[in-house]
């Protein structure tokens, strides 16, 4: 016979009934013994539930019965009171079925710390990604959004002014041919001034102002 170990209110216990059945005992010569195991238990201020739970069932005349739950240590006091090949077999029955109850309890707890742990890596896994996506759709923000800075300004000044004054022919040709080159920044890098120019086109603008061509013309001649 296999002894039957359940929970009962979180604690694993097995039924005095089985028990009896298991060590080949009268059930109610069980009950005495158990008894004197609370008394002894009780008077030495020792919690005697922690071994052996008060507990009934109604008989086949739906009558009321009393019996009581054991725990494995309970199982544990009864056992070392038997002698014998049924003490043993009794012994080995119910230290086997209370572990593998253990195991079979404590199993779900590790698979759902498994489970959580994996859920917690996916949910990282995908902040990171969230994180990411952020993170370039700031960058093209700042790349589309800021400016030149006042050096970059001044940079770009100093290479317009030195493109004009290399094909310059007198103060006249200059005056257009600054108009001509701020126009055709801002209309090539849709501003409303150089100053607006994005940051990272600043090096396009300098690679356009090297091939800069003068395109004006003053009295029906072209100049530069």
């Amino acid at each position: 016979m296999e002894i039957k170990v359940v929970s009962n209110a979180g604690q694993l216990v097995t039924d005095s009934r089985d028990v009896a059945k298991m060590t080949g005992k009268e059930h109610k010569e069980l009950l005495r013994t158990i008894r004197g195991f609370i008394s002894i238990l009780t008077s030495a201020n020792l919690r005697s539930s922690d071994f052996f739970i008060h507990h009934g069932y109604e008989d086949a005349k739906r009558e009321y019965r009393p019996c009581f739950l054991l725990t494995k240590k309970g199982c544990d006091m009864v056992a070392n009171k038997m002698t014998g090949g049924k003490g043993i077999l009794f012994t080995a029955a119910f230290v086997t079925k209370f572990d593998e109850m253990e195991r079979n309890i404590h199993l779900p707890n590790v698979l759902l710390d498994n489970e959580q742990l994996t859920a917690k890596m996916l949910e990282t896994t995908k902040e990171l990604e969230f994180m990411k996506e952020e993170f370039k759709v700031l960058h093209e923000k700042v790349d589309n959004q800021i400016t030149l800075d006042y050096g970059q300004q001044r940079l770009l000044q100093q290479l317009i002014s030195k493109k004009v004054y290399q094909h310059a022919l007198s103060k006249e040709h200059k005056r257009v041919l600054f108009a001509e080159l701020y126009r055709e920044i801002k209309d090539r890098f849709g501003v409303s001034s150089y100053k607006d120019v994005k940051r990272k086109e600043m090096q396009t603008v300098i690679k356009y102002l090297e091939s800069w061509i003068p395109k004006k013309v003053i009295n029906g001649q072209r100049l530069g």
